[in-house]
């Protein structure tokens, strides 16, 4: 019998106007020069499976490498938040036991108060039940997180578009350089790990040079476009 390979992807709808009116926007904002007074801040979520090594590794000789026994326990899960803002090179990620509403307006709410003090920011995200303006009115008196509010330009990634999202690239990038074939068992182990690899990311200031534009959306994705038909 022959095998047969499926590659799972995120597939579009064919002619939908409301995915290319929320990609056009995400797009709109990617084309905006640097605005320090409202910068731009790309965020996404990742879930992670803490494991425990049942038996210690055998450390590396020069003939091998470490050796790690197949065998693990799982020791709960955890929610790898990351915030990067594209123009600047900067990256933020945090870790959290869960990914509720009350632990996404807290994240947001942190940089508000810190990095973003007394700015409004543009925040990329997708449409998660979870990213909703009414989460920080779980959180904070209604003063204070209507306050958080006004100093939000939410942009939406359209249903089955979460690849226009940049903070969805940085995790992907995170997840090689720093995760891949490693075994972490606790959660201050993958706080302290993410952290370290944050901060040697921001040292290169690594900024990200997005370069699809509408103009090229219109041309390579028109079949995603509704035929216009002139009234």
């Amino acid at each position: 019998m022959t095998q047969r390979l499926i590659d799972y992807w995120v597939i579009p709808p064919d002619q939908d106007a409301e995915f290319v009116a929320g990609m056009e926007e995400v797009l709109e904002v990617y084309a905006q020069p640097y605005n320090p007074e409202q910068p731009q801040l790309c965020m996404d979520e990742q879930p992670y499976q803490l494991l425990l090594e049942t038996r210690l590794p055998l450390p590396a000789t020069k003939t091998h490498g470490q050796r790690v026994d197949y065998e693990y326990e799982r020791n709960g899960t955890a929610s790898i938040f990351m915030f990067t803002e594209p123009l600047s090179g900067f990256r933020q990620v945090t870790v959290r036991p869960r990914r509720t509403k009350e632990d996404w307006a807290l994240e947001v709410a942190h940089l508000l108060d810190t990095r973003y003090a007394g700015r409004r920011i543009t925040l990329v995200l997708d449409n998660l039940n979870t990213h909703t303006k009414g989460a920080f009115h779980t959180v904070f008196e209604p003063a204070v997180a209507r306050a958080y509010v006004k100093r939000l330009d939410f942009i939406y990634t359209p249903k089955h578009g979460s690849w226009l999202n940049i903070a969805e690239c940085e995790l992907s990038a995170m997840t090689r350089q720093c995760l891949q074939g490693r075994r972490l068992g606790h959660l201050s182990d993958l706080q302290q790990e993410l952290a370290t690899w944050a901060t040697q990311t921001n040292d290169k200031q690594r900024s990200v040079d997005w370069q699809f534009k509408i103009d090229d959306a219109r041309c390579k994705l028109k079949r995603l476009y509704p035929k216009f038909k002139p009234g």
